[in-house]
C-alpha cells in the first residue's frame, strides 16, 4: 500500500540519503513538490509556464527558480511558490529534500518537498504561469515510459499526466517523490534524460 499520510510521506523522505550535486558554474535553483489536500484526494501542484517566457515557454513544471544570493533552497522554494502562485507557506511545511537534478540547460535543481494541507484559491502570476494543476497521489503512482533517443545513451523519462506526458526534469523528480515518498525506494533518478527540446 502506498503512503498517503504526511506522516508516513515525511518518514519516508526522512529515511531517503538524498545525493547533492556541487553546482561546479551551473546555477542553482529549487522548485517546491507542494502536497495539499483537494476534495480529489491528496496530490501535488503543477504549473503550465506562460507562453510568453523566453525560456522552457509552455512546459510543465513545479513552481521553483532560481537561488538568489543568501537563501537557502528552501527559502528560494518559499519564495517562488508564492511569487508564482499565491501560495503562502514556512518552513513547518517541509517534509524534506530529495536528490539535487543536473538539467541539460545549466542548472542544479533541489527538490523541496512541502505539505500545505487544505489550499484556497490560487492566483497564478500571468508573468510566469498559464494555469495551475492538481495531480493527484493515485494519479501520480504510475509507471514511466522511457524512451531512447539518438541524441543520448540515456533513457528519456516521461510520465503520462493530464492526456499527455511530463518531461524531465519535472517528470524525473516526479517520478523519484513517488519512489521514495509513496513507496520508501531509494531509486536514484539522475542519468534519466530530458527530451532536447529542453536542453536549452
Amino acid at each position: 500500500m502506498a503512503a498517503r499520510s504526511r506522516e508516513a510521506i515525511a518518514a519516508a523522505i526522512a529515511s531517503f540519503d538524498r545525493i547533492t550535486v556541487d553546482a561546479a558554474g551551473r546555477r542553482s535553483a529549487a522548485v517546491a513538490v507542494v502536497v495539499v489536500d483537494d476534495p480529489a484526494g491528496p496530490g501535488v501542484l503543477l504549473t503550465r509556464r506562460s507562453a510568453g517566457l523566453r525560456a522552457h515557454a509552455g512546459q510543465w513544471a513545479l513552481p521553483g527558480g532560481r537561488i538568489d544570493s543568501g537563501e537557502s533552497a528552501l527559502d528560494a522554494a518559499l519564495r517562488e511558490l508564492d511569487e508564482e502562485i499565491g501560495l503562502s507557506a514556512d518552513e513547518g511545511a517541509l517534509l524534506g529534500l530529495l536528490d539535487d537534478y543536473a538539467t541539460r540547460s545549466g542548472y542544479v535543481v533541489t527538490p523541496i518537498v512541502l505539505w500545505c494541507g487544505a489550499v484556497g484559491e490560487l492566483r497564478p502570476n500571468p508573468a510566469e504561469v498559464a494555469s495551475i494543476h492538481l495531480a493527484t497521489l493515485d494519479a501520480l503512482d504510475i509507471e514511466p515510459h522511457f524512451v531512447s533517443i539518438p541524441e543520448s545513451d540515456a533513457p528519456v523519462i516521461q510520465i503520462p499526466l493530464f492526456g499527455t506526458r511530463i518531461h524531465a526534469p519535472t517528470a524525473a523528480i516526479l517520478y523519484q517523490f513517488r519512489e521514495v515518498a509513496l513507496h520508501g525506494r531509494s531509486t536514484r533518478v539522475a542519468h534519466l534524460e530530458q527530451p532536447v527540446f529542453a536542453w536549452r
